[in-house]
This record gives C-alpha cells, structure tokens and sequence, in this order.
C-alpha cells in the first residue's frame, strides 16, 4: 500500500470517530431554564446553579437585566419595570423559546410576573425565588415600604444584610452592582396570567427575615396550586445552596 493511501485511510478513520453517533445527538437537553436575578445581582449569581443544570443535560440560560451586572454601562433614568420585563420577553421571542421553566429571584418575581402576561403561554413551570409577586399597580416601593432617590441608581445592600455564608461575602460584594431607581418606582400592569402557568413553585430562604415573603410562603403553602420548599441558608440561595437549589429548579420543570 502506498504512503499516500494510507494516510489518508487512517484520516478518514479519525474523522469517523469524531463523527457524533445518533445516539450522542439524540440526548438533547431534558429541559430549559429561564433564570433571572434580583436586585443589584446579574446573571453571575446562578453560575453555580446553571453549572449544575447543564451537567445534567439541561439547557439554562442565565439572565442579566438591563443596567447591573454586565450591563451596568446601560443603566440610566430611561432603566424602569417595562425595561425588565421586556427584557424577559424579548429573549424568549428572540430565543424561540417554548415549554420553559421561568426563575425569578427577589425583585426578580415582579419582571418574571410581568413577563409571563406576554408569554405565560410559552413558560410550562415558574419559579418565585424569596421573590415578590405584585398586585396590579404595585412598584417595588410600595411592596418594600423604602425610601429611594429620585433619580439615579441604589447602591446595593451588603452581602452580609443578605446572610452570604462568610466565605462568599467579599465574591457577592464585589459583584452587585447599583439598581436603577425607576425599576423600584414605576408600578408594574399585571392580570395574573401568571396564575394559569400549570406548574408553580415557591422557595423560602430560612435565614433570611423578611415577613412579606414569610406571608407569601405561609400563603401559598396553603394553596394545592402551589408546591413550596424552604432551604436553610441565607436571601441568596443560589449562592449559599446551588446543589439543595438546582434539584428543587430541575424537579420544578
């Protein structure tokens, strides 16, 4: 035989086994996550979590809303609710997204609640975080009862005001960013759409005081509508609990 035959026999060899078999491209991911983050947090809290979630052959994608984390060059005064919930909206029509399981965390439950009044039909399963869920005409500070700037950004609270495990206090500092202040001002318009999205769950972070979702959780523990878990850490739950966190999302789909 010559050289060149067989050189290009055991090219053609490899580039075979290199080949993806039916099998490998038939083990597509089981389910998708949509996650998105709370105030003053990027998509870079749920890295842990969407780590997770992949290894297991799921397909996740991580959202940074408009003005923090990554995008913290576009915030502004124009930054306000609309502003975040489209950005919901806007990747799931872009993404052509369907049968998705929708997170919210924190703040993150009113643009998550105000994002599945456009496409609640498209999102099988929502997941409410230590997350709000507002009434129609309700902002962030009429929930949270605080005192913000009339313009600008918040700077963010602390890790330690959020009960961070001590070992990723200064990783969580060091990456909130400030919120845009009309994200806390303008009343969100929600009808409940949210309500018939056929699968809902709540998660309670027991380190964390807060009555208003102490309320929520109690509230919806009550309802068979609703499936709730508590984990025993602090607000960032994703950060404190990713395995205890990702099994709950993954049984949530």
């Amino acid at each position: 035989m010559s050289k060149f035959s067989r050189r290009h026999i055991l090219a053609g060899a490899v580039a075979a086994t290199a080949v993806p078999s039916a099998t490998a491209f038939a083990q597509a991911p089981k389910s998708t996550f949509v996650l998105v983050p709370g105030a003053w947090h990027g998509a870079w809290c749920y890295r842990r979590v969407a780590d997770l979630l992949i290894a297991r052959g799921h397909k996740v994608h991580a959202l940074t809303l408009t003005g923090l984390g990554d995008r913290v060059h576009l915030a502004s005064d124009a930054v306000n609710m609309d502003t975040h919930v489209a950005d919901i909206v806007n990747f799931v029509k872009w993404e052509d997204l369907n049968n998705f399981v929708l997170v919210g965390h924190s703040y993150g439950g009113l643009p998550i609640t105000g994002a599945a009044d456009q496409i609640g039909d498209k999102v099988s399963s929502i997941v409410y975080l230590d997350a709000f869920i507002p009434d129609d005409g309700q902002s962030m500070v009429d929930i949270v009862k605080r005192p913000v700037p009339a313009t600008g950004s918040m700077p963010p609270f602390p890790a330690k005001a959020f009960k961070v495990n001590e070992k990723d206090e200064a990783y969580v500092n060091a990456k909130m960013t400030p919120q845009p202040v009309n994200t806390y001002t303008q009343k969100i318009k929600v009808a409940g759409a949210f309500k018939k999205i056929a699968k809902k769950t709540y998660v309670r972070s027991l380190q964390f005081n807060n009555p208003a979702f102490q309320v929520l959780y109690e509230s919806l523990k009550q309802d068979a509508a609703w499936k709730t878990h508590t984990l025993d850490c602090g607000h960032d739950m994703m950060i404190d609990k990713p395995q205890e966190l990702a099994a709950i999302i993954e049984q949530s789909a």
